[in-house]
């Protein structure tokens, strides 16, 4: 669960490649068909790279465009069928709302709706803003900490709130259903936790923010810091899941909006 990198611009981004990829272009010409093939890597290479690239950091791109991010580039703002008003309330609010089904995989639906009611604290937009920010919806995934899954819980976490939810007989962090739902339970025990900290007032600011950056840097983090920590990690992860909370809001229309097929990225091999 480590913080994810960030990006000047998918415009100036765009503009880099393109000017890499023509340079290379140029070269191969001069050097003739020989090294043909290789350009042709090279040109598959970017492809997947800005596939990537655009998968993971398409929430912060998108508050580039309307203006939320100041990115640099244009005036800001995208117009069209965007409300950047509803984004930011999105953005703002406590992901209790009502859950954009349309925009989640199909194969978690029913247990994404499942999760986000868990507890009271803690909706379905928070838990598939998470998957997404987490994992991309890559059921296998293992973090570099021994993380797993789509959740990607640490393995002690797991093995605490983890259950056989889908009935397989098996209790397994790398299975979708198991993954979500000890995500669920982990996140209402933190918030109950959160609750409790900012009844005795040893902890202050936005409850989900703490409960957030607890499930990220741990609950003795949150507590240590007395708030969200002052890291860049924890900054970063609690604006990470928020800038997905628009895209899966009922509230937020981002029918016209420009962003990636949220299909599942293809699993990898083991």
């Amino acid at each position: 669960m480590g913080a994810r990198p960030g990006v000047d611009s998918q415009g100036e981004a765009d503009k880099k490649r393109n000017s890499m990829l023509i340079g290379a272009g140029v070269g191969t010409g001069v050097l003739g068909c020989l090294f043909a093939p290789l350009l042709i890597l090279l040109l598959l290479l970017g492809v997947l790279v800005m596939c990537a690239i655009g998968w993971i950091l398409w929430p912060i791109v998108l508050l580039c465009e309307i203006g939320l991010l100041p990115c640099g580039g244009g005036g800001g703002g995208r117009g069209g069928g965007v409300d950047s008003t509803a984004i930011v309330d999105a953005f703002n609010s406590d992901g209790l709302g009502e859950l954009n089904t349309e925009a989640v995989p199909s194969k978690y639906r029913e247990v994404i709706e499942k999760a986000g009611q868990e507890c009271a604290q803690i909706g379905a937009i928070v838990i598939v803003s998470q998957v997404q920010y987490e994992s991309g919806f890559v059921e296998n995934l293992v973090g570099p900490d021994g993380a797993e899954g789509l959740s990607q819980l640490p393995p002690d976490k797991f093995d605490e709130f983890g259950e056989d939810d889908d009935d397989s007989g098996e209790t397994s962090a790398l299975d979708g259903e198991d993954s979500i739902m000890a995500q669920a339970r982990y996140m209402c025990s933190l918030a109950d936790d959160i609750d409790a900290l900012i009844a005795g007032n040893e902890v202050q600011g936005d409850r989900l923010d703490l409960t957030l950056a607890a499930y990220d840097a741990g609950l003795d983090a949150v507590k240590e810091a007395k708030g969200v920590p002052e890291t860049s990690r924890s900054q970063t992860y609690v604006i990470g899941v928020r800038s997905s909370f628009a895209l899966y809001s009922e509230d937020a229309d981002l029918s016209d909006a420009e962003y990636p097929s949220l299909d599942p990225r293809p699993t990898p091999s083991t």
